[in-house]
């Protein structure tokens, strides 16, 4: 997908652009910031051999989104351009029978058939004009609702690992920031670009035919004009480029002084006047860029009008000359005024919206090359059916390396899980116990290895038919602005007393009964009668999602993580009563709620050193024995003489396990 306007200019960059860094920090370049150093190292005629392909793409996605408007604004364009021919030359017609000899009376009665002619052609002309705008109004927004669509398909079915990939999050960022929000202005452009095309055609013929040297004439009337654009446009999307980085900052900077989940610590930690000059360092600069800008397009303007007038000026010395020398009449020569003048309005906005159409199509392009690997990634994803249950799973020898790490998070692994087993996998930070639940999850592939629910490869399935079977109850749960309903049910078709049963089996019931409206009430303070919950409350709602899908396999990570004694009593004794005819993957680091696990492996540096029952691993010693009697000392140790109970500090003061599952 990627086309040759962006990999042409690539060649040609300008590296003192990019290569040093800029004397202002405010002022430097991120590395997907680069697009605009291949807007500088362009020339004019580089950016119009560039066009024709972007164009064609642009006009391929608008013919997809709607034909009807995507042929009526080009048809539309294109009869508007005839019809100011015909009202140019119409206007020769009467020129010369107002310039004949005779009465007055007899001239004007000689000129109505021609005026009537330049009257009903200009009349046609505004109106085609508006239903062609009218076509591209409403081609716009589909183009816009398109472009948002394919990207977030794309996004939500890429495989989770690509979200690891530096290479691929740069392109999503680059795709999902400037990309598909300048389809639409490209889209736009594009047919600007057109109109104005087939304006200046419709002028160049209609001199053509008055006197081939008036041709030339226009050209020298919009030269200077069109250099102005040019630069000054180019001098904004500098400035522009400049002020990337800053911007961003200003921006984050902003949001930290008037977000929600920030203002408890702008106030508690005295940020404001910090953040004011930060904000205001950074508005300074942004303010002095501008002025500089300003400056600058002042002079170009300046210059630009100056040069325009002088072409103007000869322009009309020509046509003295041509009318003293005879060589046109006075007609024709009134005639190629008006037509100079309106050749020079269409070249000077086909100036501008072909530097609009080159520079936003930069980032076009950006969408289009990451919505092409995306697709081709896709197009390589296993299709086969996934199996609804299993009496067994099995992991093969897996080995697995995030895309850019060092090392790998899983090296040989091998477990097996009957069906109506509770697992739980056990081990320090960074032993690779969530990598192993996403693996089984089906959100990671293995680099080698494979994972097998009974004879059928986990590689070989369709993704999203296996994740129907999966529920995970994730340590971090996702707080979706969503009703307290469909946070539960999670886009399954929702199921009233399933949502009641889920919620009670989570302890969620008690507290969104209380809400304002129950089950209906929104979760999210930013819209009017939101609601926020507490993280523990929050992660009882997402024991509840587990609980409401009628999968086979319930994975849960850390689900107590943030939930008191009582809490997590209630949800591990939930599990448990979950368990009877589900299979159950549980990490943990609080070993008081594994110890009656069917099986526990323990991980250590991404291996399995060690599986058994609880009372097998404390009988062979080694880390599981370790980390288990570290906990239970931490509960057994006497409160220290130096503190009252109220001041206890260390493992002494730490709340008591909660009960196993039982």
């Amino acid at each position: 997908m990627r086309i040759g306007l962006r990999r042409r200019h690539e060649q040609r960059r300008d590296t003192s652009d990019t290569a040093a860094p800029a004397a202002n920090p405010e002022l430097a370049k991120e590395p997907w910031e680069m697009n605009e150093a291949n807007l500088f190292s362009a020339g004019f005629w580089a950016m119009a051999r560039g066009l024709p392909a972007l164009s064609g793409h642009v006009l391929r996605l608008a013919w997809q989104t709607s034909r009807i408007d995507t042929a009526a604004a080009i048809v539309l364009n294109a009869v508007s351009g005839g019809l100011l021919s015909v009202g140019l030359l119409a206007t020769t017609s009467v020129m010369q029978s107002l310039f004949a000899e005779g009465p007055t009376p007899d001239r004007v009665r000689d000129a109505l058939p021609s005026l009537l002619l330049v009257a009903l052609a200009l009349s046609l002309r505004s109106s085609f004009q508006a239903a062609a705008s009218w076509a591209q109004a409403r081609l716009i927004p589909r183009i816009e609702r398109a472009v948002e669509l394919r990207l977030i398909g794309l996004t939500t079915r890429v495989d989770l690992a690509s979200y690891d990939d530096a290479r691929f999050h740069d392109g999503l960022q680059r795709a999902r920031e400037r990309g598909s929000a300048n389809a639409p202005v490209t889209a736009r452009a594009t047919l600007e670009v057109f109109s104005q095309v087939v304006g200046l055609v419709a002028v160049a013929v209609t001199l053509g035919v008055l006197h081939p040297v008036l041709l030339p004439l226009l050209i020298l009337t919009a030269a200077p004009d069109w250099w102005a654009a040019v630069r000054s446009a180019r001098m904004r999307y500098r400035a522009m480029w400049d002020l990337i980085a800053s911007r961003r900052r200003k921006w984050i900077t902003f949001e930290l002084m008037t977000d929600r989940r920030s203002a408890a610590d702008v106030r508690s930690f005295t940020m404001r006047d910090f953040l004011l000059r930060q904000y205001d360092r950074v508005a300074t600069v942004e303010r002095d860029v501008q002025i500089d800008l300003a400056r600058k397009e002042t002079g170009v303007r300046l210059a630009g009008d100056t040069l325009s007038g002088v072409a103007t000026g000869a322009t009309y010395a020509a046509l003295g000359l041509l009318l003293g020398a005879g060589a046109i009449p006075l007609e024709v020569a009134g005639t190629a005024v008006l037509a100079i003048r309106s050749g020079k309005e269409s070249l000077h906005l086909l100036v501008q919206e072909m530097n609009r159409l080159y520079t936003e199509g930069l980032y076009f392009c950006d969408y289009l090359d990451f919505c092409g690997e995306a697709e081709r990634v896709l197009a390589l994803s296993p299709k086969g059916p996934a199996p609804a249950a299993f009496d067994r799973i099995s992991v093969q020898d897996v080995t697995f390396r995030y895309p850019g790490a060092a090392g790998a998070a899983l090296t040989h692994v091998s477990i097996e899980i009957s069906k109506g087993e509770v697992i739980a996998l056990v081990g320090e930070n960074g032993s690779g116990k969530t990598t192993l639940a996403k693996i089984l999850a089906g959100l990671y592939m293995p680099d080698s290895g494979a994972v097998f629910w009974d004879d059928t490869s986990l590689a070989d399935a369709d993704r999203n038919e296996l994740w129907e079977n999966i529920a995970v109850v994730a340590q971090s749960p996702t707080n979706w602005p969503l009703t307290a309903r469909e946070n539960i049910a999670m886009g399954d078709a929702e199921d009233e007393q399933r949502t009641h049963r889920a919620a009670a089996a989570a302890g969620a019931a008690p507290f969104v009964e209380r809400l304002p409206n129950g089950y209906d009430t929104l979760l999210d303070k930013r819209f009017e009668s939101g609601r926020e919950l507490s993280g523990g409350q929050w992660q009882r709602l997402a024991a509840a999602r587990g609980f409401y899908r009628d999968a086979r396999l319930l994975i849960c990570d850390e689900p107590s993580a943030a939930l008191d004694a009582r809490a997590e009593h209630e949800l591990f004794r939930a599990i448990g009563d979950h368990a009877t005819d589900r299979t159950v993957v549980l990490i943990t680091h609080r070993l008081a709620n594994v110890r009656y696990a069917d099986r526990i492996y323990v991980l250590a540096d991404g291996r399995v050193t060690a599986t058994g029952t609880h009372e097998e691993l404390m009988a062979a010693g080694g880390l599981y024995a370790d980390l288990y009697n570290l906990q239970a000392e931490a509960y057994r140790s006497e409160p220290t003489q130096e503190h009252s109970p109220t001041e206890q500090r260390g493992p002494s003061a730490l709340p008591r396990p909660a009960a196993p599952i039982t």
